[in-house]
C-alpha cells in the first residue's frame, strides 16, 4: 500500500468500529492521516527482508482535547485498525501494539503529531535481563542527538553518559512537580543505548505505560514519572540489530496491555 491507500483503509477501518461501539463518535481526519504517516515512515526491513511496522505509538494532542481520548474503547479501536492495515500491507507485527496519550499546549486545538517506534521485547523479558554495567568504558559512547520531551513543552538534549532526575537541585534534570521524587530515575549511556533505571521512587517510572525498573529506550517511548511524561527521541538513531529475533503477531489476549492512558499536568522544568 501507498501512504494514501494506508491512509484510506485506516478511515474506512477506524469508522466501521466506530459506528459498532461508539456510534456518533468521530476521528478527526488529521490524526487519521497522522496514523497512516507514522506507520509509513517507521517501517523498518528485519534481516530477513520482512517489513516490520511499528509497534509503539504516542498520540500528542493540545491539554484541552486530551479528554477525548481518554476513552479505552476508542483507543481499542485504533489500535485495532492500525494492526489490521499493517498486516493488510504485508507488514510484520512482532507484539500487540500500544499508544499513549500525550500533550503539547503548543499544538493547535485542530492538530495532532503521532510519534511511532519499536519494541521488540516485552517489558517483563526487559527488567528480567541484568545489564552489565561494570564497564566503564561503556559510557563513554553517548547516544548521538539523544533529547527528552518534558510534558510536550521543553526539550531536554542528552549529552551526559549519566542523567539524573528528579526534583532535587542537585539533579541534572530538575521536574518541580510534586509527584516526582527527589531523587526519582537515571539515565545512562550503555553500549550506545539509552536505559532508564528506576531509583526506589514513591510514584514509579513507566515507559509506555508499563511499570519498569530498568529499560533501554527506543526513539518515541514515553517515559512516566509518577504521571509527569517525558518522551525520549534521537536524531537519525542507529540501526536495530534486534529486529532479526522477530516473532510471530501475538493475539490481543497477551498479557501485554494494548493501550495506556496517562493524565498530566503540566511540571515546571528547570535546567542546570
Amino acid at each position: 500500500m501507498n501512504l494514501k491507500e494506508l491512509e484510506a483503509r485506516l478511515q474506512s477501518l477506524i469508522e466501521v468500529d466506530l459506528l459498532k461501539l461508539l456510534p456518533g463518535r468521530k476521528v478527526e481526519d488529521v490524526v487519521v492521516q497522522k496514523l497512516a504517516a507514522a506507520i509509513q515512515l517507521n517501517t523498518t526491513e528485519s534481516s530477513d527482508g520482512a517489513m516490520v511496522a511499528p509497534n509503539v505509538y504516542t498520540l500528542v494532542v493540545h491539554p484541552s482535547e486530551a479528554v477525548k481520548w481518554q476513552d479505552q474503547q476508542l483507543l481499542t479501536i485504533l489500535l485495532h485498525s492500525i494492526t489490521a492495515v499493517a498486516q493488510e500491507a504485508g507488514f510484520r507485527i512482532t507484539i500487540s501494539p500500544t499508544i499513549t496519550i500525550s500533550t503539547n499546549e503548543k499544538l493547535s486545538l485542530n492538530d495532532a503529531q503521532v510519534v511511532a517506534s519499536h519494541r521488540i521485547e516485552t517489558m517483563a523479558d526487559t527488567n528480567a535481563t541484568p545489564l552489565d554495567t561494570g564497564n566503564l568504558e561503556d559510557y563513554s559512547k553517548i547516544p548521538e542527538n539523544a533529547f527528552l520531551i518534558v510534558e510536550g513543552v521543553k526539550v531536554f538534549p542528552l549529552k551526559l553518559p549519566v542523567v539524573n532526575i528528579g526534583r532535587r537541585l542537585d539533579n541534572q534534570l530538575i521536574i518541580d512537580d510534586p509527584r516526582v521524587s527527589r531523587n526519582h530515575a537515571q539515565l545512562r549511556a550503555i553500549k550506545g543505548r539509552f536505559v532508564v533505571f528506576d531509583l526506589n521512587s514513591t510514584g514509579g517510572t513507566f515507559v509506555n505505560g508499563q511499570r519498569a525498573s530498568q529499560v533501554v529506550l527506543y526513539p518515541g517511548d514515553v517515559i512516566s514519572l509518577a504521571g509527569v511524561a517525558l518522551i525520549f527521541g534521537q536524531d537519525n538513531p542507529p540501526p536495530r540489530p534486534d529486529l532479526k529475533d522477530t516473532a510471530p503477531f501475538q493475539s490481543a489476549t497477551a498479557e501485554r496491555p494494548t493501550a495506556a492512558l496517562k493524565e498530566h499536568s503540566t511540571a515546571k522544568l528547570k535546567r542546570r
